[in-house]
């Protein structure tokens, strides 16, 4: 027996969607119902345990056995789960993924899509959705049913057939995925990625549940008072109804199409007492982020660590991770000086002493979301992140010198910036300080090709700079930045005459290469990005672009339009990736817990020192020799923005 390729279905009366599979699957009613197996290629069986039967003793042996590999779609799912089933952990190391295999060649990440797009034989039941509402979550008791709460087999035995059947479909479909998959095999170490990233998963980071609770009591408290002076103040039946807020406002000489965040902002300006006042109100109610606090109530299992918040190679494009459950991805800023005595009254519930030194409630507890996160046994967090990440990349790449030595010197890269494009010296809070703002804003937005409506989306506009401005920031830019202009149009060349000849092109170190009707652009680490079906198309300006198939901004898959410049993007940032994960490899005896983008957190011993995990993290990888990189860090008692 070499490998085994599997698909469970199970019941836990927990939400999946909203818990994950870790507090899932700790659920005292979790149960697995179908385990759907096949032995080196051969014959699907299904064990119906649900039924009374039992999964050979051979197969229980190889889940524990290292030379055996066991793959899956969405492998996580059934490694947890199989390992609360039998009450022992099954180690990552030899767990293979079917969805990160798809994603790694630019494939969508669903299996049902999957299939879709590969044109199977045998593709996912579309009926399954049905039939796992059916028997894996709970039902609704009622006269009909006898007032259960769940269904079992012996409640519809056709339709538990049906669900069989479905399960062993799931297994088939995975076997013609591989099959198709074969001559484009995914590299061991991005395996060894993937291991490390299900142990940080399996580790989990712990969750400050006192706090939580209190914070979930302190919004609920909160937004009822907000609700309550508002229906005062407006004499609405719901002053939360966008369309009575309105005409409300209307009536009270106040026009607005939109009651977003932005148009809000806009109309605080120059609204009068009491429309002010509301709209400061509605602002307040409107703060989404407070129900992270409820996220987190959600997922954090038994041992009050959040397990599982990391997706390996979401971004398929660069094979960034992302975030799921509470997305440590898109936590708030904490901008509050006086941070731990803020996070105290928070935990310990004094809402009166709260209210009274920080008036606006929701952003105050906002803002002490990430404080939420806490290290455990004695231990601190260290958090470290790599300096200007991407500037560095692409100054390394494009061989941008200026650039290079503004990093060897330790310097300013926004001043330096600004002071390349004025021709003037900037220092930061000191000569010509008022231009670092505008190096700020281009270097933002202007690195991979974007122009004026780059400079907009970004804010330039509100941060005061004049529609005339925008142009010549742009020219500016470009002039100041010659080699890095040159590396796009390079690269769009080289995307350009391997997808029309089919032919292996390089430039900048890159390599560019058509294999069976796949584009793949190798990466200095040796890592490959795909881009499915690649064809020569016309674009809005009736120039030649290259567009190819993906998962576009609607989640559907479509044809994509691409270009030099958003071809440099994904190289830059799918090298900071690797980097960030060559520093992830080189720190794994440290306990990482979680990691947000070019950062990593640390649940470390009081011993270990800052300046020992920076200078580890600040390592160049071998394949990237001259690239200059730097680490900065700190430590603290909860998880926190320096």
């Amino acid at each position: 027996m070499n490998e085994i390729l599997m698909d469970i279905e199970s019941f836990s009366s927990v939400d999946l969607t909203k818990a994950g599979v870790y507090r899932y699957a700790e659920s005292s009613d979790f149960s697995v119902l179908l385990f759907a197996y096949s032995v080196d290629g051969g014959e699907v069986r299904v064990v119906d345990l649900a039924c009374g039967e039992e999964i050979p003793a051979d197969i229980v042996a190889a889940l524990s056995d290292d030379s055996v590999i066991k793959w899956s779609y969405n492998n996580n799912f059934e490694r947890v789960s199989l390992s609360n089933y039998f009450g022992t952990w099954f180690e990552p190391g030899s767990w293979r993924c079917t969805m990160v295999w798809a994603a790694y060649l630019g494939l969508p990440r669903s299996l049902e899509d999957v299939g879709a797009v590969l044109g199977l034989e045998k593709q996912k039941l579309s009926e399954g959705r049905d039939l796992i509402r059916y028997f894996c979550v709970p039902c609704k008791p009622t006269k009909a049913n006898g007032g259960r709460v769940r269904n079992l087999p012996e409640h519809d035995m056709e339709k538990w057939q049906r669900f069989k059947a479905y399960n062993l479909r799931d297994v088939e479909a995975e076997m013609q995925i591989q099959q198709r998959l074969a001559k484009f095999p995914v590299p061991d170490f991005v395996w060894e990625e993937y291991r490390q990233d299900q142990e940080i998963n399996d580790c989990g980071i712990g969750v400050d549940m006192d706090m939580v609770r209190q914070a979930i009591a302190m919004d609920g408290r909160s937004k009822a008072e907000l609700s309550a002076a508002m229906r005062e103040l407006t004499e609405l039946e719901n002053p939360n109804s966008v369309q009575q807020m309105k005409q409300w406002l209307a009536d009270n000489g106040l026009e607005t199409d939109s009651l977003d965040k932005k148009a809000v902002a806009g109309l605080l300006k120059e609204a009068p007492e009491p429309l002010k006042m509301v709209l400061e109100f509605r602002q307040q109610l409107a703060k989404s982020s407070v129900k992270k606090y409820q996220a987190m109530h959600n997922a954090v299992c038994t041992d009050s660590r959040a397990h599982g918040m990391f997706k390996f190679y979401g971004a398929n494009r660069t094979g960034r991770y992302s975030g799921k459950i509470i997305q440590l991805q898109n936590l708030p800023q904490n901008h509050i000086p006086d941070l731990a005595q803020a996070r105290e009254l928070v935990k310990c519930g004094d809402y009166d002493a709260l209210s009274m030194l920080y008036e606006d409630i929701p952003d105050t507890l906002s803002q002490l979301i990430r404080t939420a996160f806490v290290p455990q046994d004695g231990r601190k967090f260290i958090v470290a992140d790599f300096s200007a990440i991407e500037a560095r990349v692409i100054a390394w790449i494009a061989g941008e010198c200026w650039r290079l030595k503004v990093f060897e010197d330790g310097g300013d890269i926004y001043c330096a910036s600004a002071s390349q494009m004025f021709h003037v010296p900037v220092e930061k809070h000191g000569v010509n300080g008022h231009l670092r703002q505008k190096g700020k804003i281009a270097e933002l937005a202007l690195g991979y090709g974007g122009s004026i409506g780059a400079l907009k989306s970004m804010g330039a506009v509100d941060m005061g700079l004049a529609e005339e401005e925008l142009q010549p920031l742009v020219n500016a830019w470009r002039d100041s930045n010659p080699n890095i202009t040159e590396f796009w149009w390079d690269v769009d060349h080289a995307v350009k005459e391997c997808v029309k000849k089919r032919m292996p092109t390089e430039t900048h170190g890159i390599r560019f290469s058509y294999q069976s009707g796949m584009l793949f652009i190798t990466l200095f680490s040796g890592r490959r990005l795909a881009y499915v079906k690649p064809r020569i198309g016309e674009n809005r300006f009736g120039g030649e672009s290259v567009t190819y198939m993906g998962v576009g901004s609607t989640k559907k898959w479509e044809r994509l339009e691409s270009y030099g410049p958003k071809f440099v993007e994904n190289i830059v940032q799918a090298t900071a990736r690797d980097i960030l994960c060559y520093a992830m490899q080189t720190l794994k005896n440290c306990s990482i817990v979680a990691h947000v983008h070019d950062e990593i957190i640390i649940e470390a011993d009081k011993r270990l020192s800052v300046e020992a995990v920076c200078e580890q993290m600040g390592r160049t990888p071998p394949w990237a020799k001259g690239l200059l990189l730097r680490a900065d860090g700190y430590s603290c008692s909860f998880y926190q923005k320096d």
